[in-house]
């Protein structure tokens, strides 16, 4: 196990209706903020009206914005940026689900910096002050409800690129698992595979003697695979609806991180199909990380036949951990496509003309990935595994 700090300053609100503490939570901190939402639907089911109304409890003022797509652009960004100069803005409330949360942070980084806040994106200066955020959440998937990361989308050639900085991290996250209710199957299927994605971006390490954190990963992993199909058939169902929330900010809040080396190459791989074929997230995870898998587990078979028994049941064979290792990797699979997801590129209508300018831009900062480092070449194989 390697030395670590651990430290997650975001206050978790979780419950019923606990988006009525808003107000009372944000009045700590500021007296006037942007609102920050995305499309129609917090206002199609009335989470919108409360939310406002609790904030004019406590004479809070207001300023909105919304129109935040999935994969956030920058423009919209920088829209927030000057509108919060302008209004003299110093907290921001996010709306909505992972993307909208992302947008509100690169505000809130690019509002008192002087330069581009894509200089954050590109790695050209490094992150030292950001206004406060807090979030309010819709949608179980991305875990930036407890993160210090921003993903967001460049418009100008394409590029998706995330930052991180602990002062990014909310004040405060909203999580009622009752807003979750008005997901559609596919969007918490999308959401699910996100969810599972942080866990196995950290599992997949060839750090040794960190039993703890693997069992820890093992436990979320599973309480997501007992509780997806059920929400799937029974939309309401409140328990279930709660453990995949708590589970998507567990995944995240980085404590599963802690004594070991995380990957992240899937993500990096991914962010190139959703940056310019605009596919949400998740959907596209669900596609790259059994390529991945398949391309780099002989590089730790036990860790792979350990994932196959541990999480799917695979019988052990000590003489065939191989075996364990590639079954594992199908029934994760199957569970995917269980669930409503696609597993090929082709299944979405992606072919492979573009898979040489995404390898390229995945890479262009050299290799990704700490399980296996994967330089341009590596990424190709990987796009065309998961034609």
């Amino acid at each position: 196990m390697k030395n670590f700090e651990f430290q997650n300053c975001t206050k978790i609100i979780f419950g019923k209706d606990s988006e009525e503490k808003a107000g009372t939570e944000i009045i700590k901190y500021s007296s006037k903020i942007l609102l920050h939402y995305g499309g129609g639907s917090i206002k199609k089911y009335g989470l919108y009206d409360r939310v406002k109304s609790c904030l004019k409890k406590e004479d809070i003022g207001i300023v909105e914005l919304g129109g935040v797509l999935p994969n956030p652009r920058l423009k919209l960004v920088k829209k927030g940026i000057e509108l919060c100069r302008q209004e003299k803005i110093d907290f921001i409330l996010a709306v909505g689900g992972g993307s909208v949360i992302d947008s509100a942070k690169a505000i809130a980084i690019g509002v008192p910096y002087k330069g581009n806040v894509w200089d954050f994106f590109e790695e050209k200066t490094k992150i030292k002050e950001s206004i406060p955020i807090a979030v309010i959440l819709t949608i179980p998937a991305a875990g930036s409800e407890v993160s210090g990361a921003s993903v967001i989308t460049n418009e100008d050639g394409l590029y998706k690129k995330g930052v991180e900085a602990n002062i990014m991290r909310p004040k405060f996250s909203i999580l009622n698992p009752e807003l979750t209710f008005t997901l559609g199957n596919n969007q918490t299927a999308i959401g699910v595979a996100d969810i599972l994605a942080h866990i196995m971006e950290r599992y997949f390490t060839q750090e040794k003697n960190v039993d703890l954190t693997d069992r820890l990963c093992e436990a979320t992993f599973k309480t997501l695979l007992r509780n997806t199909p059920v929400i799937l058939k029974e939309n309401n169902n409140y328990a279930a609806r709660a453990e995949v929330m708590w589970a998507g900010s567990v995944a995240h809040n980085d404590l599963l991180d802690t004594g070991r080396v995380t990957d992240w190459a899937s993500h990096m791989i991914e962010h190139e199909l959703s940056a310019i074929y605009d596919i949400a997230h998740g959907e596209g995870l669900a596609i790259i990380f059994p390529a991945w898998m398949k391309y780099v587990y002989k590089n730790n078979i036990e860790r792979f036949a350990q994932f196959g028994q541990r999480i799917w049941g695979v019988d052990f064979h000590p003489y065939d951990l191989e075996g364990m290792a590639l079954e594992g990797i199908k029934r994760f699979e199957d569970f995917l496509k269980r669930i409503g997801l696609k597993t090929r590129l082709s299944e979405i209508s992606i072919s492979d003309d573009r898979f040489k300018e995404m390898a390229k831009k995945c890479t262009e900062n050299g290799p990704v990935g700490s399980f296996v480092k994967l330089g341009k070449e590596d990424v190709l194989n990987i796009y065309n595994l998961a034609k």
